[in-house]
């Protein structure tokens, strides 16, 4: 289930000022802070051994719903599972708080992952699972937890054809928040 927990920037905060299940609420929360969030459908099953390509074709037509705006012509797919040889490298990496000059748009089509928002004095740690579609505005802080053992699909959308290109901050903030496990 999709959740929403807002915290403090300051960290050390052992309960959320605002927690949410309710996927309207949270998209309503998000939209006040320049996020988009939307539930779809997810009605493909993937096979486990499913690559990239496999992945694209089975949402090609959510795909083309969202390149029809012109704004995300670059589009891959990632697949993160317990066994990926390289996920503790990825892991730390995604765990450090940066930004990008483009917006960040994943469409989850299974699993689940932790997008975690520095916006002003907040920290919106969104769980994103299966059917969230999320938005996050170039220039934002923000990092990325996929879990000790992540296991994940998703669709990203890029308007830059280098894909995926962050700028780190340096800043431990990530360190004083809740991870996914």
């Amino acid at each position: 289930m999709s959740h929403l927990a807002i915290y403090p920037a300051g960290g050390g905060a052992a309960l959320p000022s605002l927690s949410s299940n309710d996927p309207a609420a949270i998209a309503a929360l998000l939209a006040e802070r320049g996020i988009g969030f939307e539930r779809w459908q997810t009605p493909a099953t993937l096979s486990a051994t499913a690559e990239p390509a496999e992945i694209l074709a089975a949402y090609a037509d959510a795909i083309a719903r969202v390149q029809a705006s012109g704004t995300y012509p670059t589009v891959d797919a990632i697949r993160m599972t317990p066994d990926h040889p390289d996920r503790e490298a990825f892991r730390q990496k995604f765990l450090s708080e940066h930004t990008h000059s483009e917006d960040e748009v994943r469409f989850f089509v299974e699993g689940r992952g932790l997008f975690c928002l520095h916006i002003g004095d907040e920290v919106l740690q969104v769980l994103c699972e299966a059917g969230d579609f999320l938005r996050v505005p170039a220039g934002t802080q923000h990092w990325f937890d996929m879990g000790s053992a992540p296991q994940f699909t998703a669709i990203r959308f890029f308007d830059n054809p280098a894909g995926w290109v962050a700028q780190f901050t340096g800043d431990p903030i990530a360190e004083r928040f809740p991870l996914l496990d």
